[in-house]
């Protein structure tokens, strides 16, 4: 059954069900009202339609024309005045953006006499409708309002309303668009997939595969709007990262799962989840994520939960609903949340019910999640975070990334400086890399930036054209502190909470990249030799 149809039988069984007050949370009023009206003339019955409209009053459900406008034209008089409709037909009242006066004690009471007819008079029959994107309902009427979700149209919906503008417009179009934008669009709803449509084919006159892009370049508008996501770019890619190997890897692996899903659940393979990074500050953790969207090549959206808590009872959770729905509205996508543990640290104590819901929340929507939001979640100390939460099947992997080994380290300031531009022929950094033990990345990017303003100023002062040298980097080193010196005993915590736990290493040992360093070289000279044998040999 699609969607459309599954929605009609749903929101007709509410109605059968004589439930009197119907909230349908969602922007798209017209989709909203096409729904309504199927209803209304679904079987036999044939219910009339009456609507208002909170700035607009009382309007022609079918023409949208104001029919009345005076000063008493307020909820509570159309509500008092539509009263007795029920008695003489069946009748649906549709309240529009109602939620500015739905706290109205008349119109609370109006809506209360409604209910109690619908339920308890068998010849009446007056089913209220209220419309709006904002959930509001007044501690009076929680027994009496059901909620009907609208749910977004799904793969078969977007494609038949793809091929219903295209042959509206009597579009040309190649062959696999109308598959890829298919894809692109997931997350919309009608309303926002008509728009993306109306903009791709002002600027080309037809649907392309690129207009994935714009595609992308819509979401984010919708994202920026709610100001409970945001969109990061991306500059950086793997090759910044120095070391993270194993991690890097198994980040490869899912990308070839992730770019070919379609034929990877066909053959059985899961939707990659995400992954938690655990670990030491400053080591990496949050370069991982932005990497990730870009070797995936899909947008990264940030989650700070700490926006999502608001003032009012509910606001929070409502926040939170909100933005996993704009992630899947993104998907495919990255949704980093960045030092999760302050998020939910507290989770189920008396002090910290909100967090606890919010909590839950998250909790169920990972495991029911059926989207291509790819999650990162990042954290210093995972020992305030409730054990449900780090269990296997939440995340598809739980990595620990520790202080970079004198490998890595080499590594680092080797990306470093060449992003400075900096030459490396008369620079050991094997000397360096091994007088920086306890240093993390952000403190090797500090002493790189410290030797090159030394260098600069040196060449400003003499006007020779100088570069890095070691002593620079060697006096950087004697001037900064690495953070295990400077955070000793926050280091000594995360270490003791982690040793007992099933972290995969997200490095290598240096045995391993000492092994790994053996077989290039080994091909390398093999290559090599091949290369210096006369041709008739090769």
């Amino acid at each position: 059954m699609s969607t459309e149809k599954s929605k009609i039988k749903q929101l007709a069984s509410y109605v059968n069900a004589l439930l009197p007050i119907i909230y349908i949370k969602n922007f798209d009023f017209e989709a909203s009202s096409e729904l309504i009206c199927a209803v209304a003339s679904d079987g036999n019955s044939n219910y009339q339609i009456l609507e208002y409209d909170s700035g607009l009053g009382e309007v022609n459900f079918k023409t949208q024309v104001v029919e009345r406008v005076d000063k008493q034209n307020n909820l509570a008089t159309f509500l008092f005045n539509s009263l007795d409709e029920g008695y003489d037909t069946p009748t649906f009242l549709v309240l529009k953006d109602a939620h500015h006066e739905i706290n109205d004690p008349a119109v609370i009471s109006c809506l209360k006499q409604i209910a109690y007819r619908n339920t308890n008079i068998n010849d009446y029959y007056e089913t209220v409708f209220i419309l709006s994107d904002r959930l509001t309902i007044p501690v009076e009427l929680e027994n009496l309002i059901s909620i009907f979700d609208m749910p977004l149209p799904d793969n078969d919906e977007i494609k038949q309303l793809i091929l219903d503008y295209v042959n509206e417009l009597s579009i040309q179009v190649e062959d696999g668009v109308i598959e890829d934008l298919t894809v692109s669009l997931r997350g919309m709803n009608e309303f926002q997939l008509r728009q993306c449509l109306n903009i791709a084919y002002q600027r080309s006159g037809t649907l392309r595969k690129k207009d994935y892009e714009l595609f992308i370049q819509q979401k984010e508008q919708f994202i920026k709007k709610s100001g409970l996501l945001e969109m990061v770019p991306i500059k950086e890619s793997l090759d910044d990262i120095g070391g993270l190997d194993k991690l890097k890897d198994w980040l490869r692996t899912k990308k070839t799962v992730f770019n070919n899903l379609g034929l990877a659940l066909e053959y059985g393979v899961d939707t990659p989840t995400g992954i938690m990074l655990v670990g030491m500050p400053g080591c990496g953790k949050s370069l991982a994520a932005k990497t990730t969207a870009e070797l995936f090549q899909i947008p990264l959206l940030r989650l700070d939960v700490g926006k999502l808590f608001g003032k009012y009872v509910g606001e929070s959770e409502h926040n939170m609903q909100r933005a996993l729905k704009l992630a899947e509205a993104a998907s495919p996508c990255v949704l980093w949340i960045d030092e999760i543990e302050k998020a939910f640290s507290g989770v189920g104590s008396a002090t910290s019910e909100v967090s606890t819901r919010l909590f839950g929340q998250f909790l169920t929507w990972m495991q029911e999640k059926n989207n291509e939001v790819f999650i990162v979640a990042t954290a210093n100390n995972i020992t305030t975070l409730p054990p449900e939460f780090l269990r296997k099947g939440r995340f598809d992997e739980l990595f620990f990334i520790d202080f970079p080994n004198c490998y890595e380290r080499k590594k680092i300031l080797e990306i470093h400086l060449k992003k400075r531009k900096q030459s490396l022929s008369a620079i050991d950094l094997d000397k360096i890399s091994q007088d920086t033990k306890g240093y993390n990345g952000a403190d090797l990017e500090a002493i790189v930036k410290e030797a090159v303003e030394k260098s600069f100023i040196r060449k400003i002062k003499s006007g020779e054209n100088t570069t890095v040298t070691q002593n620079d980097l060697e006096l950087a080193v004697k001037k900064i502190n690495s953070i295990s010196e400077t955070l000793h005993d926050s280091i000594k915590k995360i270490r003791e909470a982690t040793k007992n736990m099933k972290l995969l290493p997200a490095s290598m040992t240096e045995k391993e990249y000492k092994k790994a360093d053996k077989n290039v070289r080994l091909e390398e000279a093999e290559i090599k030799s091949v290369l210096l044998l006369p041709k008739h040999d090769i």
